[in-house]
Order: structure tokens, then sequence, then C-alpha cells
């Protein structure tokens, strides 16, 4: 039996992982607001590293595996708690915990996005460069002069700028090399409390004319299954995959975007990568298989 810390964990998907890490026997250490393990909040830096310390407290020994399933909707005004719990509420998170996700040798990362990143319009470049950096402020101020989009922008932007964090160091020899699996799952509309309160406000109408081609909203039970795939031994070979679950959006809007050639100017990206590996020890020799 294995280790695992969860954030979001007291309501929602994270909730139902929560709960299916428990019954098939597993520590888990659950972090959010209130009604877990660990009370902290993730959208200020103090509250961050506080939840570090407290896990670090309950933890003995390695951990096997991080689901980082706390978020903040979209919602205006709310852009700077936005991007904080979104993004930094992951990447500090995670990176602070690498060393004990390292020891356990196999260790597993779920990172929740969302399918917003790929349905979402006019989400500002300017500010998914500065979260991927780390600069929430900056981010928030320009996504504010979206006005009655700023909410939906920061939402579709924090989520864009994690993936992108994910797959970038995810293949990187303190991920990937030490043995931990680093993935995220994309969900679209899900019947969470998020969403039931969204279908009960003002912008009911938005959220149910979605395009959902198979017509129904996702459930916490069918995340939370794939989320159980995504730490078990099937995801061994899963390493900075983005695996969307959301009732057909995404191939909807997106038919012939993914996936795509590989573009000419990674080719020496490439070749250079191929070179330095072996050098590095990590690929093996395949020639007599």
């Amino acid at each position: 039996m294995g280790t695992y810390v969860v954030t979001g964990a007291a309501s929602g998907m994270g909730a139902e992982v929560t709960q299916r890490l428990v019954d098939s026997g597993q520590t888990v250490i659950g972090v959010d607001l209130a009604g877990t393990d660990v009370t902290a909040d993730l959208s200020t830096s103090a509250g961050r590293a506080d939840a570090v310390g407290q896990v670090l407290e309950r933890v003995d020994g390695p951990l096997d595996g991080v689901v980082l399933a706390a978020g903040v909707g979209p919602k205006r005004g709310r852009e700077r708690a936005i991007v904080e719990v979104n993004v930094l509420g992951v990447t500090e998170f995670v990176t602070a915990l690498r060393p004990r996700l390292a020891a356990a040798g196999n260790a597993k990362v779920v990172v929740f996005g969302s399918n917003s990143t790929t349905s979402t319009p006019l989400v500002p470049r300017g500010a998914i460069r500065r979260l991927v950096g780390g600069d929430t402020e900056g981010a928030a101020r320009i996504l504010r002069r979206r006005g009655p989009l700023a909410g939906p922008a920061s939402y579709a932007a924090s989520k864009i700028a994690v993936a992108r964090w994910v797959r970038r160091r995810a293949v990187a020899d303190e991920w990937a090399g030490a043995g931990i699996r680093m993935n995220v799952i994309a969900p679209g509309p899900v019947m969470t409390p998020l969403l039931q309160g969204q279908l009960a406000s003002s912008t009911s109408s938005q959220v149910r004319s979605f395009p959902v081609p198979i017509r129904e909203f996702g459930t916490p039970e069918q995340l939370g299954e794939w989320v159980m795939t995504m730490l078990s031994p099937a995801a061994d070979f899963m390493v900075g995959s983005v695996v969307t679950v959301d009732g057909g959006t995404e191939a909807l809007l997106r038919p012939d975007d993914w996936p795509t050639r590989l573009p000419g100017r990674l080719i020496p990206r490439m070749a250079w990568t191929m070179y330095q590996a072996p050098k590095r020890g990590r690929v093996a020799d395949y020639s007599d298989t």
C-alpha cells in the first residue's frame, strides 16, 4: 500500500479520487480549505508553504503519488486567485514534494487541467507566457483587461500554462529521470459543485449551450476512474501526456489540430536529443528485441 496526497480533496473530483484511494487501502493526505487532513489556502505563497509543511509532517517516507485537483473556477473578479491556485498551487506545491516522489522510484503525479485550454477563444498569449514563468501578478493585470471575458480567459490561461509547465518538466531528468510519471487530465464539464453553481446562475444558458457531442455532462465517478488508471501500473509508460475526457468537445472543435506532423524547425532539436540521451545512459539498445 502507498501514500498519496490529494489537493482539493474535500469536494468534487478531488473527493472522489480520495475516496477511491482510501477504498483501495492507500494512505491519503487530503489538502483543502476545510474539511480534510491539511487545511491550507493555496492562493497565497504562505498558504502553499504551509500546506507543504503540514504534508511533510504527516509523510513518513516516500510519496507514491500526488493528485492536484484543487482549483478556482472562471469567475470574473477573481483573476488573481484563479491563476495563483490553478498554476502555483500546482507547480510550487508538487515541486516541493518532488524529492519524496523521487524516493518512491515509481511515483505518479496527476494534474487536473481542463478542456477549456482548447475551447476558450481570445486567451491572451502574454498572460500565458507570464504564468508559465510564474508571474501571476503580471498575468492577472493582462487578464483583467478582458472585461466580461476576464473570468473564462483567466481560467483557460491558467490551465494552458499548467499543462505546458507539466509537459516541459515531466520529461526532465529530475522528474522522468527520477522515475516520476507526471501527466495531465483535461476534463470537460463535469457535474461537480462548481458546475452545479454555474447551472444555477445567470450563466446557465451559456453553460447548457456548450457543445458536447455526447449530449451529457461527465461525472466525478468517471473522472475518478481515469485518475486511478493514471496512478496505476498502466501509466508506467505515460509521461507528459494530456488526457482529454470531455464528451467529444475537443474533437468537434479541433478535428485536424491533433495529431499533427513534426514541424521541420524541431528536427535539429530532435537530432540533438537523440545524440545526447545515449551519453546520459537513458536509452536502451533495442536492436536485438
